[in-house]
């Protein structure tokens, strides 16, 4: 049996992720779960990894490297942020261990943009971007990186030169469930409608400043023409990303080499929109991505 050489985790607001990883790359186990930065703070952050790490057998020495929210400042311990322009080889180097721990703990720095008037952050993104392109990659790449704060990076010969987040799934979430269009989608889980959502791109996208009415549009058209509620949800969610996409490919964003490190459902709808617009986008599975940061993280760390 492959001996393990550390675990890898990525440890979201509401979600947590953990690999057992072999000296080759080699992924011995995995374990999910819903146990993210909120619940774990009331649980507690060690009591959490230590039942997955006792969970698949891991040895009491084993050295975890982790990134994402259990770094935040409302997490576990603050790994702090690295500074835009962003070398991503300086995320290698700014993971901070976890103090009192009985194992080598680290966990990677998020990535901070200091600009009054577009101020922003990520924290997890910055290992997707490590995976996806490496800390060392050459020329220029736009990336998009879809979830409920949705982020979009500018990365110039492996630096972030610059990065906006989008709330699209956030935003869907609220607008689905706390507003009149809670209606209209309502019997639509299982259904789906690639027209509608095509169609509403591509509405979006031309006119943005319109996004409140193109939303409203949703209801006043069920009301007046019918319409399934497998229409009104594709509508809703094609109106948000083609609004992101107006902005991510707005004039003087890179339009070359664009990059969408997406899963499932949002690899799927993202690629469709990108399509649907004539955009070409290469893809990259978020879950390999991260996983291939963290592993360079671990190689960076633990091989010097």
């Amino acid at each position: 049996m492959n001996q393990a050489a550390y675990a890898a985790v990525d440890w979201g607001t509401s979600s947590f992720r953990l690999w057992l990883i072999d000296r080759t790359g080699h992924v011995l186990a995995e374990r999910r779960s819903d146990e993210g930065m909120t619940r774990a703070a009331t649980i507690g952050f060690a009591a959490v990894l230590q039942g997955h790490l006792g969970a698949v057998g891991a040895a009491a020495d084993l050295p975890v490297i982790i990134c994402g929210m259990a770094g935040a400042r409302q997490g576990w311990v603050e790994a702090g942020y690295v500074d835009t322009p962003a070398p991503l080889a300086a995320i290698l180097a700014g993971a901070v261990t976890v103090p009192g721990q009985s194992r080598d703990i680290r966990i990677l720095p998020g990535i901070a943009q200091r600009c009054t008037s577009a101020p922003d952050v990520m924290r997890g993104e910055e290992t997707q971007l490590l995976g996806a392109l490496g800390n060392d990659a050459a020329g220029e790449a736009l990336v998009c990186m879809p979830g409920t704060h949705s982020k979009w990076a500018e990365i110039r010969n492996g630096t972030v030169a610059r990065f906006a987040t989008f709330m699209t799934g956030e935003l869907f979430a609220a607008i689905s469930h706390g507003t009149i269009l809670a209606h209209a989608i309502l019997g639509a889980e299982a259904a789906e409608d690639r027209s509608a959502f095509q169609h509403a791109v591509v509405e979006a996208f031309k006119t943005p400043a319109r996004a409140a009415n193109l939303l409203f549009r949703v209801r006043s058209r069920q009301l007046l023409f019918g319409g399934s509620p497998a229409a009104a949800r594709e509508t809703i969610s094609g109106t948000l990303i083609g609004l992101e996409l107006a902005a991510g490919l707005a004039k003087g964003a890179p339009r070359g080499n664009l990059t969408l490190v997406a899963s499932g459902r949002l690899a799927v709808l993202y690629r469709l929109a990108f399509d649907t617009l004539s955009v070409a986008v290469q893809c990259i599975d978020a879950d390999a991505a991260v996983l291939a940061g963290l592993s360079r993280a671990a190689a960076a760390t633990w091989t010097r």
